[in-house]
């Protein structure tokens, strides 16, 4: 069986030291969600208990992608920090929502509001 394309972009801003802004785009599924459970977990490990996920450009998410994240909020609440998500397109919105994932995790329109929430500036 050939091997798929990995349709995943996931870009780090660091904003300060317990703060992060991870960018992902594309495909969040089986495939791809160790992928982002990585970069997440590095984030932890480097002292950012602050994570904004920017969701802007994901276009799909299964219930892969929806583990990382419930996983990425449980990490940040033991470190003592938190999880934002900021800007879901639609569809993954309506993920968000139907499995109650907003009621523990903070959705927010942009990242500069999710910024905000986490206590820092946008």
């Amino acid at each position: 069986m050939p091997e798929r394309e990995v349709n995943l972009d996931v870009e780090v801003e660091i904003r300060d030291a317990d703060t992060a802004v991870v960018s992902v785009g594309g495909e969040l599924d089986i495939e791809t969600a160790t992928m982002l459970h990585h970069h997440l977990a590095n984030q932890f490990l480097h002292g950012r208990r602050h994570l904004v996920l920017d969701l802007s450009a994901l276009d799909f998410m299964d219930s892969s992608g929806l583990n990382v994240l419930i996983r990425a909020g449980r990490d940040a609440r033991e470190s003592g920090g938190d999880l934002h998500l900021a800007a879901p397109t639609p569809a993954v919105r309506r993920i968000l929502e139907i499995t109650g994932l907003t009621m523990t995790t903070p959705l927010h329109a942009d990242v500069a509001d999710a910024l905000v929430a986490a206590g820092h500036e946008g």
